[in-house]
């Protein structure tokens, strides 16, 4: 699962179903939870439901297992061919996305969003679960259950921390946080490339608008893609290190650059 963009779409505005689906994001996200009023969640699942049995694709957050809506959500989900799988919000138990996995089938998958200092606390745990085909950052609201400014530094630790439990669990890189700011094309992409940097995979989106800059931003340069060709050209056959640019190119550095190339083919 190699997906860049993810975008979450209100539940009950299924008017937005489609276009949502037409934006170029990578995964579509029905929100039944943060987006939609407690008394239109009844609405807003039974709306995901019908578009996903109509001929729709897409994953769905569902709302938290301490909430009087989840079990109805999954109740009414499972039964959709359009199901990709579900988001869960703060999610803290292994066992509790295990029990989700096991009502959504292994044809379906969970993607862990961890939004708490316990869901980042047992992100090793979340990640090894083998329904977790993901983790998710849930930024606004970690940063609000440990009482911190939302900025690069003060979430650091959490980003890196669900970064390696990715890594060791051998999952995809994880997906970070939404930009608050709609239409600031430039802010969504600094956001992403410092995510990037960090190792994540993809970022998760609230407006089509957001989708493109997000996008480009886990695509490598076009510098990087070059230095990637002369590095992997002047490296394959040799048995050591190689000198470029008068840095010393070894076998790391080598796959590093193999890798960016990876990345590049997807537009290719």
């Amino acid at each position: 699962m190699s997906s860049s963009t993810w975008l979450f779409v209100p539940g009950d505005r299924p008017e937005r179903f489609a276009k949502a689906a037409a934006s170029g994001a990578d995964e579509i996200v029905i929100d039944l939870e943060d987006a939609v009023a407690d008394d239109h969640k009844p609405t807003a699942r039974d709306a995901a439901a019908a578009w996903l049995s109509n001929g729709g694709r897409a994953w769905v957050r569902i709302n938290g297992v301490d909430t009087p809506w989840a079990e109805a959500d999954l109740a009414a989900l499972v039964a959709s061919p359009g199901l990709r799988g579900v988001m869960v919000p703060k999610a803290e138990s292994a066992r509790h996305l295990a029990m989700t996995g096991e009502r959504l089938g292994s044809e379906r998958g969970v993607v862990a969003l961890v939004e708490t200092a316990l869901g980042v606390h047992n992100a090793y745990e979340l990640a090894a679960c083998p329904a977790v085909r993901r983790l998710a950052f849930g930024s606004i609201d970690f940063a609000h259950d440990i009482d911190a400014a939302e900025n690069s530094r003060s979430l650091l630790l959490a980003r890196s921390t669900l970064v390696l439990a990715s890594r060791v669990a051998g999952l995809p890189a994880p997906i970070d946080g939404v930009s608050v700011r709609i239409q600031d094309s430039e802010y969504v992409a600094e956001e992403a490339a410092q995510a990037r940097a960090l190792g994540f995979g993809g970022k998760l989106c609230i407006h089509p608008a957001q989708v493109s800059a997000a996008a480009a931003a886990f695509l490598p340069s076009d510098e990087e893609v070059e230095w990637a060709h002369r590095t992997v050209a002047a490296f394959t056959g040799q048995d050591g290190a190689v000198r470029i640019d008068g840095a010393m190119v070894d076998k790391p550095v080598f796959e590093r650059a193999q890798r960016i190339l990876a990345r590049a083919s997807v537009t290719e």
